[in-house]
Order: structure tokens, then sequence, then C-alpha cells
């Protein structure tokens, strides 16, 4: 595929589900006593799990609750257990616990990166994500990981998705780009789909495990797909 061809111009992501997850190495055996499974995939999946119901009731950006019981419901936990392991968890999975990197999404990131497409970061978050990705996944400008051109923070910039405008604090570093010609790969229906289309921006699902079947917008299982798609 040439340049031309391109669908896009650059890509942005959502730091939490497409970058980065809730570490399970902290979650598993916090689930453990609860009777929940100790793989790590088990608990890859019940995050999007998790993801999905929030989207389906249309929960708050600030509202974990759905996607708790729906995280220990996938895990396996006992269903006497459900709602105090829901309320643990709750309490446990604080922001600086989003800090996982995905071995796949990694592997795509340096294969966008090599290959010279502009990159960016746009989260929801509580003012830790820079710091959190800095050790891990990327960082703005030259460093160890993947470069970024910019890593917004909604705490930051004091704008939350799905307010549309948080993407004005990224869109200047992409000034040469149409908007329209920019993906936005998120985990939320509610807040990445919804924000991104209504900033101009192409959205895209991380829906790994086909739980958005049938929805009117564009889904893919990992970052390895745009990576394939780029990186021809």
């Amino acid at each position: 595929m040439t340049a031309n061809a391109q669908r896009f111009d650059a890509v942005l992501f959502d730091a939490g589900g497409v970058l980065v997850l809730p570490d399970p190495t902290v979650l598993v055996p916090l689930l453990d006593f609860y009777g929940g499974d100790t793989s790590i995939e088990a608990h890859r999946r019940a995050h999007y799990a998790g993801m999905r119901d929030k989207s389906h009731e249309g929960s708050p950006e600030d509202e974990w609750l759905v996607y708790d019981v729906a995280y220990v419901a996938a895990v396996g936990v006992r269903r006497a257990d459900r709602n105090e392991a829901a309320d643990v968890l709750n309490r446990t999975r604080t922001p600086d616990l989003w800090r996982w990197p995905i071995p796949e999404t990694l592997v795509a990131l340096r294969r966008l990166a090599d290959a010279g497409v502009p990159m960016g970061v746009v989260s929801n978050a509580s003012g830790q994500v820079e710091g959190s990705l800095n050790r891990s996944v990327c960082q703005v400008g030259d460093g160890p990981f993947v470069s970024m051109r910019c890593i917004v923070d909604s705490y930051v910039v004091g704008v939350t998705k799905p307010d549309p405008t948080i993407f004005d604090h990224a869109l200047p570093s992409f000034a040469e780009f149409d908007r329209s010609r920019i993906a936005y790969i998120g985990d939320s229906v509610a807040m990445d789909i919804r924000s991104s289309t209504a900033a101009g921006l192409h959205p895209i699902l991380i829906d790994p495990y086909d739980d958005h079947a049938g929805a009117d917008f564009e889904r893919i299982a990992s970052v390895g797909v745009i990576a394939d798609e780029l990186c021809r």
C-alpha cells in the first residue's frame, strides 16, 4: 500500500484498554481469594467484559460499578462473593494501577514508529498517565520507548471525554493533517467512539473478543491491525 492509498496520516490512542490494562499481577491474587481465575488472559478478557457492560449501560466516566461487577464475573468469582469482590476491586483499582503494558501493543507501536507514523495519546486520567506511560510504553519526543507527539491527560487539561474538545489539546501537534485522516483508537463506545466522532476524527474501537458485533463503527482486535495496514 502506498502512502497516498493509506486511510490515515496519524494515529491517536486512548491509554486504558489500548496501551495498558489494570495491572493483572496485582488483581490476580486479589480476586483469587474469591475463587477468581489466576491467569493473565482471564483478567485481560475481564477488562473488555467490563468495558462492554459499561458501554451498554451508558455509565458515565466516573461510574465503575458495572465494570467491577462484570470484571469479577468474567474471572469466575463465586456468585455469592461477587458483590464483595467487586467492592474490593473498586477500592484497589486506583488510577495508578492502569500500568500493565499490553505486549502485542508494544510490538505494534514499535512497528508504527519505525514506519514514521505520527502518534499521540489522549486519555481520561487522573494526572498520572504520562508518568506511567513514560516508564514502560512511550514518551513525548526522544526516549527509551516509542515517541509520541503528545500525551494528553484529561485531568491536566481540564476536559474529559466524551467532551470532544479534549482533542483540541492534541490536534495542534498534528496540524499538517486533516482530522478526518487521523484515527483515534479507544476501548469505550460512550467515551471514545462518541467523542472522537464528534471531533471529526476516525473512531476505531479495540474489541478483541467481538463484544460489539454488528456495531456501526469500525472495530479491530488489536493495535497490530492498524500496524499491518500502515506499515506495508
